[in-house]
């Protein structure tokens, strides 16, 4: 439903009290609306469904930001960044011009809203947005080189999944080389459908892995819980 209304008020300083509306039909006899029909797309997410379930990408989003790199025609990988690749902030040259890394590392968070498989590469060359150096740029392009093959990538929620919630977690000590802080990460499924996902470096240093492990263990309890 698109509301037509506007706010047209500067800054309320007073208390305000408002009462809600009882329902949908709340709201027609008071504001002009308009009904955009079935969701199909919205701010870059694209939305398809049918008796069985939904199904959420951003192929549009991902093919624009590829045409805005100038990778409109370039080959795909089938692989993401491998686990092992270690950014440091003294290996490599500074980039001539940093804009293109910036705007294209900002507009990279975005599809992580689906691709949930990028999430721990883009942290990584999120890292060093202020002072950028050519191995950064080597591992942006190898990402954009393998959205554009899994492009058409996203997630499914079937209708008929159960209500069960199972959670995965993982922990990958020390693996900063710089600072040694560690990484955490977790996913929750309810049923076959990916509900919410996190992936983290954490602040501190743990003093061994299971200590990792059970810190990551903690942050899961805590969602799990939130969640229940």
């Amino acid at each position: 439903m698109d509301v037509k209304n506007a706010f047209l008020v500067s800054d309320v300083l007073e208390r305000v009290y408002m009462q809600p509306p009882p329902g949908s039909a709340y709201s027609a006899h008071k504001f002009e609306m308009k009904d955009l029909g079935t969701l199909n797309y919205f701010l870059g997410l694209e939305i398809s469904h049918d008796s069985t379930g939904y199904y959420l990408s951003q192929a549009k989003y991902t093919s624009d930001l590829l045409t805005r790199a100038g990778l409109t025609n370039c080959k795909t990988t089938s692989t993401l960044v491998d686990s092992h690749t270690r950014l440091t902030p003294i290996d490599g040259d500074f980039l001539s011009d940093a804009t293109l890394y910036r705007q294209l590392v900002s507009s990279l968070v975005y599809p992580t809203m689906t691709h949930l498989d990028i999430v721990y590469a883009v942290y990584l060359v999120s890292q060093y947005m202020l002072a950028p150096r050519t191995p950064y740029y080597t591992t942006l392009l190898h990402i954009l080189h393998y959205l554009k093959g899994t492009m058409f990538h996203g997630l499914y929620y079937s209708a008929h999944s159960s209500l069960k919630l199972r959670a995965f977690s993982d922990a990958n000590w020390a693996g900063d080389p710089t600072d040694g802080h560690f990484t955490t990460g977790f996913c929750f499924f309810l049923g076959d459908s990916l509900l919410t996902w996190h992936s983290k470096k954490q602040s501190l240093t743990a003093r061994s892995s299971t200590e990792a492990e059970y810190r990551t263990l903690a942050d899961v309890t805590q969602e799990l819980l939130w969640l229940h």
